[in-house]
Protein backbone atom coordinates (compact mmCIF):
# COMPACT_ATOMS: atom_id res chain seq x y z
CA UNK A 1 0.00 0.00 0.00
CA UNK A 2 2.69 2.38 1.09
CA UNK A 3 4.35 1.63 -2.40
CA UNK A 4 1.75 2.68 -4.28
CA UNK A 5 1.83 5.98 -2.79
CA UNK A 6 5.03 6.38 -3.15
CA UNK A 7 4.58 5.66 -6.40
CA UNK A 8 1.52 8.21 -7.09
CA UNK A 9 3.88 10.73 -5.62
CA UNK A 10 6.88 10.32 -7.55
CA UNK A 11 4.32 10.40 -10.80
CA UNK A 12 3.08 13.36 -9.99
CA UNK A 13 5.89 15.47 -9.19
CA UNK A 14 7.20 14.32 -12.10
CA UNK A 15 4.79 15.66 -14.19
CA UNK A 16 4.85 18.79 -12.40
CA UNK A 17 9.27 18.87 -13.44
CA UNK A 18 7.94 18.03 -17.07
CA UNK A 19 5.14 20.84 -17.21
CA UNK A 20 7.48 23.25 -15.08
CA UNK A 21 10.27 22.61 -17.69
CA UNK A 22 7.72 22.99 -21.09
CA UNK A 23 6.52 26.01 -19.92
CA UNK A 24 10.18 27.53 -19.60
CA UNK A 25 10.67 25.99 -22.89
CA UNK A 26 7.77 28.04 -23.93
CA UNK A 27 9.17 31.12 -22.71
CA UNK A 28 12.52 30.77 -24.06
CA UNK A 29 10.80 30.67 -27.27
CA UNK A 30 8.76 33.36 -27.27
CA UNK A 31 11.85 35.52 -26.14
CA UNK A 32 13.65 34.41 -28.99
CA UNK A 33 10.95 35.08 -31.18
CA UNK A 34 10.23 38.75 -30.04
CA UNK A 35 11.41 41.56 -33.01
CA UNK A 36 12.90 44.80 -32.74
CA UNK A 37 10.91 48.13 -33.15
CA UNK A 38 11.43 49.79 -36.40
CA UNK A 39 14.44 51.62 -37.46
CA UNK A 40 14.05 55.02 -39.50
CA UNK A 41 16.98 56.22 -41.68
CA UNK A 42 17.99 58.56 -43.87
CA UNK A 43 15.00 61.08 -42.94
CA UNK A 44 15.23 64.14 -45.33
CA UNK A 45 12.58 66.56 -46.07
CA UNK A 46 12.44 69.92 -48.38
CA UNK A 47 11.34 71.88 -50.93
CA UNK A 48 9.00 69.06 -53.20
CA UNK A 49 9.65 70.65 -56.88
CA UNK A 50 12.99 69.36 -56.98
CA UNK A 51 13.16 66.68 -53.98
CA UNK A 52 15.47 69.44 -52.29
CA UNK A 53 17.46 68.39 -48.59
CA UNK A 54 17.40 71.97 -47.98
CA UNK A 55 15.04 72.22 -44.85
CA UNK A 56 12.83 74.82 -45.82
CA UNK A 57 9.93 75.41 -48.09
CA UNK A 58 7.88 78.34 -49.49
CA UNK A 59 4.40 78.63 -48.76
CA UNK A 60 2.21 77.55 -51.52
CA UNK A 61 4.46 74.97 -52.88
CA UNK A 62 4.69 71.49 -51.13
CA UNK A 63 6.89 69.41 -48.83
CA UNK A 64 8.88 66.42 -50.15
CA UNK A 65 9.52 63.82 -47.44
CA UNK A 66 11.52 60.33 -47.35
CA UNK A 67 12.66 58.08 -45.01
CA UNK A 68 14.33 54.41 -45.29
CA UNK A 69 12.46 51.90 -42.87
CA UNK A 70 14.24 48.70 -41.33
CA UNK A 71 11.52 46.97 -39.65
CA UNK A 72 11.84 43.35 -39.32
CA UNK A 73 7.76 42.94 -38.29
CA UNK A 74 5.63 44.17 -40.98
CA UNK A 75 4.89 47.76 -40.87
CA UNK A 76 1.13 48.72 -39.45
CA UNK A 77 1.28 52.58 -40.06
CA UNK A 78 3.05 55.41 -40.82
CA UNK A 79 1.66 58.74 -38.82
CA UNK A 80 2.98 61.59 -39.97
CA UNK A 81 2.47 65.88 -37.89
CA UNK A 82 3.67 69.00 -39.18
CA UNK A 83 2.67 72.12 -36.38
CA UNK A 84 3.88 74.99 -35.59
CA UNK A 85 4.22 76.72 -31.89
CA UNK A 86 3.48 79.99 -30.77
CA UNK A 87 3.98 82.00 -34.55
CA UNK A 88 2.07 85.40 -35.05
CA UNK A 89 -1.02 84.88 -36.99
CA UNK A 90 -1.46 88.11 -39.48
CA UNK A 91 -4.31 89.49 -40.81
CA UNK A 92 -6.09 86.53 -43.41
CA UNK A 93 -3.66 84.01 -42.17
CA UNK A 94 -4.54 81.02 -40.25
CA UNK A 95 -2.87 78.71 -37.94
CA UNK A 96 -1.83 75.15 -39.71
CA UNK A 97 -1.46 71.33 -38.05
CA UNK A 98 -1.31 68.75 -40.62
CA UNK A 99 -1.48 65.14 -39.34
CA UNK A 100 -1.92 61.81 -41.23
CA UNK A 101 -1.81 58.11 -40.76
CA UNK A 102 -0.68 56.68 -44.07
CA UNK A 103 -1.52 53.28 -44.27
CA UNK A 104 -1.34 52.52 -48.36
CA UNK A 105 -0.41 49.14 -49.59
CA UNK A 106 2.85 49.76 -50.44
CA UNK A 107 3.70 51.05 -46.76
CA UNK A 108 2.55 47.53 -45.20
CA UNK A 109 5.74 45.55 -45.76
CA UNK A 110 8.72 44.84 -43.90
CA UNK A 111 11.61 47.65 -44.92
CA UNK A 112 9.53 50.39 -46.58
CA UNK A 113 10.37 53.51 -48.28
CA UNK A 114 8.29 56.65 -47.13
CA UNK A 115 8.11 59.06 -49.74
CA UNK A 116 5.51 61.44 -49.75
CA UNK A 117 4.43 65.41 -50.79
CA UNK A 118 2.71 67.35 -48.68
CA UNK A 119 1.01 70.51 -49.62
CA UNK A 120 1.72 74.23 -47.71
CA UNK A 121 -0.97 76.12 -47.70
CA UNK A 122 -0.76 80.20 -48.97
CA UNK A 123 -2.21 81.49 -45.57
CA UNK A 124 -0.32 79.72 -43.44
CA UNK A 125 2.11 82.31 -40.89
CA UNK A 126 6.05 81.91 -42.01
CA UNK A 127 8.32 80.67 -39.11
CA UNK A 128 9.52 77.15 -37.72
CA UNK A 129 7.65 74.20 -38.14
CA UNK A 130 8.08 70.98 -36.22
CA UNK A 131 7.48 67.43 -37.91
CA UNK A 132 7.09 64.33 -36.82
CA UNK A 133 7.33 60.64 -38.24
CA UNK A 134 6.51 57.75 -36.21
CA UNK A 135 6.34 54.08 -37.33
CA UNK A 136 4.60 51.48 -36.06
CA UNK A 137 4.96 47.61 -36.66
CA UNK A 138 1.84 44.72 -36.44
CA UNK A 139 4.11 43.80 -33.27
CA UNK A 140 3.00 46.66 -31.75
CA UNK A 141 6.64 48.81 -31.61
CA UNK A 142 6.55 52.00 -33.07
CA UNK A 143 9.49 54.43 -33.52
CA UNK A 144 10.02 57.79 -33.85
CA UNK A 145 11.85 60.51 -35.42
CA UNK A 146 12.17 64.45 -35.64
CA UNK A 147 12.89 67.43 -37.36
CA UNK A 148 11.88 71.42 -38.09
CA UNK A 149 11.25 72.87 -41.26
CA UNK A 150 11.31 76.91 -42.34
CA UNK A 151 8.47 77.93 -44.08
CA UNK A 152 9.66 81.44 -45.93
CA UNK A 153 7.06 83.89 -47.86
CA UNK A 154 7.52 83.59 -51.31
CA UNK A 155 7.20 87.54 -51.79
CA UNK A 156 9.43 89.14 -49.37
CA UNK A 157 9.57 93.17 -49.57
CA UNK A 158 12.22 95.62 -48.45
CA UNK A 159 12.32 98.33 -46.43
CA UNK A 160 9.52 101.16 -47.95
CA UNK A 161 10.37 103.95 -49.11
CA UNK A 162 7.07 106.46 -49.24
CA UNK A 163 6.14 110.03 -49.48
CA UNK A 164 4.64 110.46 -46.09
CA UNK A 165 2.95 113.95 -47.80
CA UNK A 166 2.19 115.33 -51.43
CA UNK A 167 1.02 119.18 -52.13
CA UNK A 168 -1.92 118.45 -54.73
CA UNK A 169 -1.22 119.27 -58.51
CA UNK A 170 2.59 117.14 -57.66
CA UNK A 171 3.78 113.18 -57.94
CA UNK A 172 4.83 111.26 -54.88
CA UNK A 173 7.93 108.81 -55.12
CA UNK A 174 7.61 105.17 -54.07
CA UNK A 175 10.63 102.91 -54.20
CA UNK A 176 11.44 99.40 -52.54
CA UNK A 177 12.97 95.73 -53.48
CA UNK A 178 10.63 93.07 -54.64
CA UNK A 179 11.81 89.49 -54.24
CA UNK A 180 9.77 86.61 -55.73
CA UNK A 181 10.48 83.31 -56.27
CA UNK A 182 8.10 82.35 -58.25
CA UNK A 183 8.64 85.68 -60.57
CA UNK A 184 6.25 88.50 -60.14
CA UNK A 185 3.27 88.60 -62.35
CA UNK A 186 1.95 92.25 -61.70
CA UNK A 187 2.11 94.76 -59.17
CA UNK A 188 -0.93 96.72 -58.42
CA UNK A 189 -1.29 99.89 -56.52
CA UNK A 190 -5.05 101.40 -55.21
CA UNK A 191 -4.95 105.42 -53.73
CA UNK A 192 -8.20 106.33 -52.24
CA UNK A 193 -9.72 108.11 -49.89
CA UNK A 194 -13.27 107.67 -47.28
CA UNK A 195 -15.28 110.42 -46.29
CA UNK A 196 -13.39 113.78 -47.18
CA UNK A 197 -15.73 116.42 -48.24
CA UNK A 198 -15.40 118.11 -51.51
CA UNK A 199 -15.10 121.90 -51.82
CA UNK A 200 -15.33 124.14 -55.15
CA UNK A 201 -13.55 123.33 -57.87
CA UNK A 202 -12.43 119.61 -56.14
CA UNK A 203 -13.09 116.20 -57.66
CA UNK A 204 -12.83 112.80 -55.43
CA UNK A 205 -9.85 111.37 -56.63
CA UNK A 206 -9.37 107.27 -57.09
CA UNK A 207 -6.07 105.63 -58.46
CA UNK A 208 -5.64 102.28 -59.62
CA UNK A 209 -2.96 101.20 -61.59
CA UNK A 210 -1.65 97.56 -62.57
CA UNK A 211 2.22 97.62 -63.31
CA UNK A 212 3.25 95.03 -65.55
CA UNK A 213 6.17 96.02 -68.62
CA UNK A 214 9.01 96.73 -65.23
CA UNK A 215 8.32 93.95 -63.54
CA UNK A 216 6.69 90.97 -64.97
CA UNK A 217 8.53 87.33 -64.26
CA UNK A 218 11.70 89.35 -62.68
CA UNK A 219 12.73 87.50 -59.37
CA UNK A 220 14.25 90.44 -57.85
CA UNK A 221 13.25 93.90 -58.70
CA UNK A 222 13.13 97.54 -57.27
CA UNK A 223 9.92 98.89 -57.76
CA UNK A 224 10.14 102.49 -58.42
CA UNK A 225 7.87 104.69 -59.22
CA UNK A 226 6.23 108.54 -59.17
CA UNK A 227 2.28 108.99 -59.29
CA UNK A 228 0.97 112.02 -59.69
CA UNK A 229 -2.03 114.03 -57.58
CA UNK A 230 -4.51 115.87 -59.90
CA UNK A 231 -4.64 119.40 -58.24
CA UNK A 232 -8.32 119.23 -58.26
CA UNK A 233 -8.30 116.30 -55.42
CA UNK A 234 -9.60 116.83 -52.12
CA UNK A 235 -6.48 117.57 -49.19
CA UNK A 236 -6.75 115.09 -46.45
CA UNK A 237 -5.29 111.26 -45.51
CA UNK A 238 -5.37 109.11 -48.43
CA UNK A 239 -4.92 104.92 -47.99
CA UNK A 240 -2.44 103.20 -50.57
CA UNK A 241 -2.28 99.33 -51.14
CA UNK A 242 0.27 97.68 -52.93
CA UNK A 243 -0.38 93.92 -54.12
CA UNK A 244 2.55 91.90 -55.57
CA UNK A 245 0.89 88.92 -57.57
CA UNK A 246 3.70 86.11 -58.41
CA UNK A 247 3.62 84.16 -61.63
CA UNK A 248 1.86 81.12 -58.74
CA UNK A 249 -1.54 83.50 -57.98
CA UNK A 250 0.55 83.83 -54.55
CA UNK A 251 -0.31 87.74 -53.24
CA UNK A 252 1.64 90.03 -50.92
CA UNK A 253 -0.28 93.16 -49.60
CA UNK A 254 1.28 96.23 -48.16
CA UNK A 255 -0.60 99.12 -46.49
CA UNK A 256 0.15 102.95 -45.66
CA UNK A 257 -1.27 106.48 -46.00
CA UNK A 258 -0.60 109.91 -47.61
CA UNK A 259 -1.75 113.20 -46.80
CA UNK A 260 -2.25 114.77 -49.71
CA UNK A 261 -2.08 118.89 -48.30
CA UNK A 262 -3.04 122.44 -50.64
Amino acid sequence: MRTNIKMSNFKFLAIVAFLGLFLQSCSSDDDSNSLNAPIITDFEYGEGNDHSTEQYVYKGSDIHLEAKIDAEAIVKSISLSIHAHDLEIGEDEVDWDFEKVYTDEKYLAINPTFHEHVDVPTNIPAGEYHIELVVTDEEGNSTEIEGHIDVKDPITLGEMSIDASVARGNDFHTEFMINAVNGIHSVSVDVHAHGLTLKDGEEEWDFEKEYLEKYHEKTEVEFHEHIDVPATAPAGEYHITFIIEDEEGITKEYETHIDITE
